[in-house]
């Protein structure tokens, strides 16, 4: 196959313009977000991985490929393989002095992270936002925001189908006299609180602004400060995926409460 994947088109972007950080933060955003096929030595056992190890001059690597025939163009044999989102790769790599091999010599996004920037994204993916209390004093529609961050907010939620019914981002003024921008989740899923206040950060940390900042709050649809932002802020829509089919047995890296174990 010759189609482009997402992660090409990603990369293409950040190569043609090499000092452009918003377009570099955005590949690696769309390899995190998106499921990669790591090479292992053997077959997974359970929870437990062995990726297959290359030493090259500048340190151990491992690799991981966007599409299967990908893989099986490198390999040009059967080889074992684990389909992870790339974020769990680079949370396995982390801290190990090991690089990560993207698509090498079999697509036009082939690349080499280092075992730094390796960590760099497994740090970054990792950050939680902090916990703060405050008290909105009006609402007003969303003002100044960056391009980037509408289209990465958009792809993010995009992603989220089914933890909520929609959000709104709307501007906010607070009683303390402190004006922002705050994105509320109406009728969020039990327990998906913790994730979409991360899929929002993430959005902002890679939507590549400075000094960023976006509240996350979470309401009911029968609440009166929903009626509001229905009112005065930007509505995104999580629609809800279709049900998959079901599945022999877990894939490791399927469940987030129980990653896979690097051996």
């Amino acid at each position: 196959m010759t189609d482009a994947t997402p992660l090409d088109l990603a990369h293409r972007l950040m190569t043609a313009e090499p000092d452009n950080d918003a377009l570099r933060l955005r590949f690696y955003e769309r390899f995190a977000d998106g499921e990669v096929f790591l090479l292992l030595e053997t077959e997974a056992e359970g929870e437990n991985l062995t990726p297959q190890l290359f030493n090259l001059e500048d340190g151990p690597v491992v690799l991981a490929f966007d599409r299967e025939d990908r893989l099986a163009a490198f390999t040009d044999a059967p080889a074992p393989y684990a389909a992870l989102p790339g974020r769990v790769v680079a949370g396995l790599l982390a801290g190990q002095g090991i690089g990560l091999g993207i698509n090498l010599s079999v697509a036009p996004s082939s690349m080499l992270l280092g075992p730094d920037a390796v960590d760099w994204l497994a740090a970054t993916l990792g950050n939680a936002p902090a916990e703060v209390e405050a008290k909105p004093q009006s609402l007003h529609a969303p003002a100044g925001l960056p391009e980037a961050l509408l289209t990465a907010l958009d792809a993010k939620l995009a992603r989220a189908g089914g933890l909520a019914a929609s959000a709104y981002l709307a501007g906010v003024t607070y009683q303390d006299g402190r004006r922002g921008h705050m994105l509320a989740f109406i009728d969020p899923a039990p327990g998906a609180d913790s994730a979409l206040a991360k899929a929002a950060a993430e959005a902002l940390t890679f939507s590549g602004i400075e000094a960023g900042e976006m509240d996350v709050t979470f309401l009911r649809s029968t609440d009166a400060a929903a009626a509001a932002l229905a009112r005065t802020g930007l509505r995104f829509d999580l629609t809800l995926p279709e049900a998959p089919a079901p599945e022999p047995r877990k894939a490791p890296g399927s469940d987030p409460n129980a990653p896979p174990i690097l051996r």
